[in-house]
């Protein structure tokens, strides 16, 4: 077999194996949803943000030292013994029945996570500069491993538990991912080969560290915090998000999340290809820029809100002689009554029969307003009184199509961003490239643990949903302000040509 044929081989697998750790890297987004809307177990918001991110934070926190344990062993040997190990703690998560013991089984098998920093390494050394670009963007298309799992994970769930009906069933999900994990390690040891990195070993670690010092290093991984960690953590967090929000089953809540990953997923390819013919810098402005309005665009959340309104005052003395839901006489001053004409209009507009707004589609906010009587025949009133008190209705659908259409757009602009970030670092390290994006993969892989985790809070604070969309808005906000206030200008004073460079398309 040619090199190149098995270049191709180990390309294709390593992205299989990807694409299963990722799926099993993301299975708790599906079942704590499940256990918790099941009432099988008492968990709050907060604690179920944890218990989703808790894999992320080891899968995070593992990049950098199993990227250098693969510069020093071979990919094919820290692949396999990678999924091995994942299995382990996975598959014990099935026996797990209080909430330490699934805190302790996901850091354990959250180590899957860690299977990104292994395909980068072990992809890398097959393959010459000029493509790397391209077969790391394929390779970085297991991320629709978390749309597998979305799909996936709730229609096992309904098979398993007899819909619903033996509870206890959940316990064979966490089996099946672990026993997937251990038939891909057999696949990836029988059809990969083992090959290392040139003069990997010679690399001090004080070296490798080298770039943690470098401010830039810092503003790449908060780009990627963003773009990647935000990626992982809503991946999770839209499937409890539908079910709370708009009441969807969790198998139309992991399709329509599915929506969201597997378009983040594939477009880095599509990104990394706009960074190389427009540059990374205008890329960076555009998926910033985007997300940033997007996000905004989420901020309302779905509502019913009926407040005091303008009310009607007597203007003279007397006593009130009629009173209907259209007027009220005192004396023989006439007082009309606004009627709900607005929130009449739009029913009759959608087609709904009765006080329903939730069917349809309505796009913006609708306000109505309505007076109703606060005094009865025969009561004597004083000047100034009030006769009607005043309602005011605002409505507001967040219409579960356009939340998904924005969600998606969302989801490609972050996986456009992610294949920008790495564009940055090859320019600015040209020599360290696995070193710093396994440090700038560290921090945004703690954005996926950290974001489900504030995503909770938050909620749990507020009882407002959308507050998620709040807090990855000054995110993008952060990162908006670092590049162009700070960034932008200290490159055009010290350093004109580069800047030239990079925000440039090549001729």
């Amino acid at each position: 077999m040619s090199e190149q044929a098995r270049a191709v081989r180990v390309l294709t697998i390593n992205t299989l194996a990807f694409t299963v750790c990722f799926a099993a890297w993301v299975m708790n987004g599906v079942l704590v949803t499940f256990l918790v809307d099941h009432r099988v177990y008492p968990w709050d918001k907060a604690q179920m943000g944890f218990l989703i991110g808790a894999p992320v934070l080891t899968g995070a926190l593992m990049r950098l030292p199993v990227g250098i344990l693969t510069d020093r062993l071979g990919g094919r040997v820290v692949f396999t013994a990678l999924m091995l190990v994942s299995a382990i703690p996975l598959y014990l998560v099935s026996a797990a029945d209080r909430y330490m013991h699934f805190v302790v089984a996901s850091l354990g098998f959250g180590l899957c996570g860690a299977s990104f920093a292994v395909g980068v390494a072990y992809t890398s050394v097959w393959f010459r500069k000029e493509q790397q670009g391209t077969v790391l963007g394929v390779f970085g298309m297991g991320n629709a491993g978390a749309a597998l799992t979305s799909m996936a994970a709730p229609v096992l769930l309904r098979r398993i538990t007899h819909e619903a009906a033996y509870l206890d069933g959940w316990r064979t999900l966490p089996k099946l991912y672990a026993a997937l994990l251990v038939v891909t390690a057999a696949l990836f040891w029988l059809l990969s080969v083992s090959k290392k990195a040139d003069q990997a070993q010679a690399l001090p670690l004080r070296q490798r560290l080298g770039p943690l010092t470098s401010v830039r290093v810092w503003r790449f991984g908060l780009y990627y915090f963003l773009f990647f960690g935000s990626f992982v953590a809503l991946s999770q967090w839209l499937i409890p998000y539908y079910v709370n929000v708009y009441f969807l089953s969790i198998g139309t809540a992991g399709v329509l999340t599915a929506v969201f990953s597997l378009p983040a997923g594939l477009t880095r390819t599509f990104g990394g290809w706009l960074s190389d013919r427009w540059g990374a810098r205008t890329v960076m402005y555009g998926t910033l820029g985007s997300s940033l309005i997007l996000l905004i665009l989420l901020f309302p959340p779905r509502m019913e809100i009926q407040s005091p309104g303008q009310g009607i005052l007597a203007d003279r003395p007397g006593a009130v002689v009629f009173v209907s839901s259209e007027r009220i006489v005192v004396g023989e001053e006439q007082y009309r009554l606004a009627r709900p004409v607005e929130q009449h209009d739009v029913r009759v507009r959608l087609g709904i029969h009765g006080d329903d707004l939730s069917q349809g589609v309505i796009f913006l906010p609708t306000a109505s307003f309505w007076q109703e009587p606060a005094v009865q025949v025969g009561d004597t009133v004083i000047k100034g009184q009030l006769l009607a008190r005043g309602i005011t209705r605002v409505y507001f659908q967040a219409n579960v199509g356009v939340f998904t259409g924005l969600v998606l757009l969302v989801g490609i602009t972050m996986g456009m961003g992610s294949a920008a970030v790495f564009k940055h670092i090859a320019t600015y390290f040209p020599g360290s490239v696995g070193v710093v994006g396994g440090l700038v993969g560290v921090i945004g892989g703690l954005g996926g643990f950290f974001n489900p985790l504030l995503f909770g809070y938050l909620l749990q604070a507020t009882g407002i949903w959308t507050t998620c969309w709040m807090l990855l808005a000054l995110v993008s906000l952060a990162c908006l302000v670092w590049m162009h206030l700070v960034v932008r200008r200290v490159m055009r004073r010290q350093a004109p040509d580069l800047a030239r460079h990079i925000e440039a398309a090549p001729s």
